[in-house]
């Protein structure tokens, strides 16, 4: 494998072994990043997600005058003095290409004492905002977005609780009405129609933050005082990132492949029971968690090719793996995906820009107005795949490009630091050939 600035050149492979440690999860460390901003104290997070994204939450709170000091390679302490100490910020905050930093800064700053405007790159100002837009406004909060697509403009505001009803399930939305609802009066109860990822939920009470939970709604009591934790947080590996080491594993005879110190949280590990159903064998071990995360081991490695359907009902809980899991398809196995239409709003259309990078390698994939076909019985030929600015569709072309039959070239590789900036090198040290 060759890595330059904006493309990888990748050989085939025999298989994949070994033993690694995949990057911070980026949902944890956004979310430890903010709710250490708005608490008082200093709050120390350790092994934080060490891409684009994160950076840009972290740059975001710098921005708005909390004090982020680093210690260390993925060490970083928010000294926080409440939301009330905000500074209004002289410029745009730039979220870059996070809709994660957008949507959970509109909660927090919905209900603050500033009024500022969120942008992004290009990619971001296409995303829908309107879907946290709503909740908030409903609160009482004033943000307006042109088309409901950023940028932002917020002015902070008196907000009130209010039962909200999600049309469509989002951990993004549901935490950013969750944020806002603690500088807001009464009880703000949210209900998901599915079950996303509950990482704020966990990371409430290590901040001394109370939540109750009953039959698909959360309730928040305003007026809460956030207290940093008297002891560091360590940010879980990402479940989404060993998905790609799993999905390879997977693929590709012989291979076995460990990760270690990665999130075990039930709510995202989803992708293992379908690659379960596509022929893997998959071993997990828990080990010392840290604010109600789990974590652990997960240990995967190829028995057979089993073609798999995923169905609208499960899509929730795979949403960013689905990439992933179609590269495994692509190495022998088929798939068929369907109520996936979330996934043409994410960093790309990720079903376009799927599909017709899947074809430039030789792979035989239909798109579908929700989701795609693929049909694994042959393997790639190699060729050409463009990842369209998309971290996630990189790793998912290069994980295709180890099992195709010739040498392939992923196009737009550089979008792989937003999340995994030593990406290339783990699969060089990874790949037997």
């Amino acid at each position: 494998m060759t890595p330059t600035t904006h493309s990888l050149s990748i050989r085939p492979a025999r298989a994949v072994r070994g033993t690694l440690r995949v990057p911070g999860d980026k949902s944890i460390s956004h979310r430890y990043v903010l709710l250490g901003a708005i608490a008082h104290g200093a709050t120390t997070i350790t092994n934080l997600a060490p891409g684009q994204d994160v950076a840009a939450t972290v740059q975001a709170v710098r921005t708005l005058g909390v004090e982020v000091d680093r210690h260390g390679a993925g060490e970083i302490r928010v000294t926080g003095r409440g939301l009330a100490a905000f500074h209004p910020p002289a410029v745009p905050i730039d979220a870059a290409n996070s809709g994660t930093t957008m949507r959970l800064l509109a909660g927090v700053l919905a209900g603050g004492p500033v009024r500022v405007t969120l942008t992004g790159d290009a990619s971001l100002q296409r995303r829908p905002m309107q879907r946290v837009i709503e909740p908030l406004t409903a609160m009482g909060g004033r943000l307006t977005a042109a088309a409901g697509r950023p940028p932002i403009d917020i002015e902070g505001m008196p907000l009130h609780a209010i039962d909200w009803r999600m049309a469509a399930p989002s951990a993004q939305v549901k935490s950013a009405v969750l944020l806002a609802a603690l500088a807001a009066t009464g009880t703000t109860r949210v209900h998901e129609p599915a079950a996303t990822r509950d990482h704020t939920e966990r990371a409430f009470p290590a901040f001394g933050l109370a939540l109750d939970a009953e039959d698909g709604w959360l309730a928040v009591r305003g007026g809460q005082r956030p207290i940093a934790p008297p002891r560091p947080l360590r940010a879980a590996g990402d479940p989404s990132s060993a998905a790609v080491w799993a999905c390879a594993a997977a693929a590709l005879p012989g291979s076995s492949v460990t990760i270690e110190g990665v999130s075990l949280n039930p709510r995202r590990l989803a992708w293992a029971g379908v690659l379960e159903r596509m022929g893997a064998r998959i071993e997990m071990g828990a080990d010392a968690g840290d604010a109600g995360e789990p974590t652990g081991w997960i240990r995967v490695s190829h028995e057979a090719h089993r073609a798999a359907t995923i169905s609208p009902a499960e899509v929730p809980g795979l949403i960013d793996e689905l990439p992933a899991l179609a590269a495994r398809a692509a190495l022998g196995a088929g798939l068929e995906v369907s109520g996936a239409s979330e996934l043409r709003v994410k960093e790309s259309d990720r079903i376009t820009a799927l599909v017709t990078g899947l074809r430039g390698l030789g792979v035989s994939a239909e798109e579908r107005a929700d989701g795609f076909a693929i049909d694994g019985t042959t393997p790639p030929s190699g060729g050409q795949a463009d990842a369209a600015h998309d971290h996630r569709l990189v790793m998912t072309f290069a994980l295709v490009a180890l099992g195709a039959r010739g040498r392939s070239v992923v196009t737009g590789a550089d979008a792989v630091a937003v999340s995994y900036p030593d990406f290339a090198q783990d699969l060089e040290r990874l790949t037997i050939r």
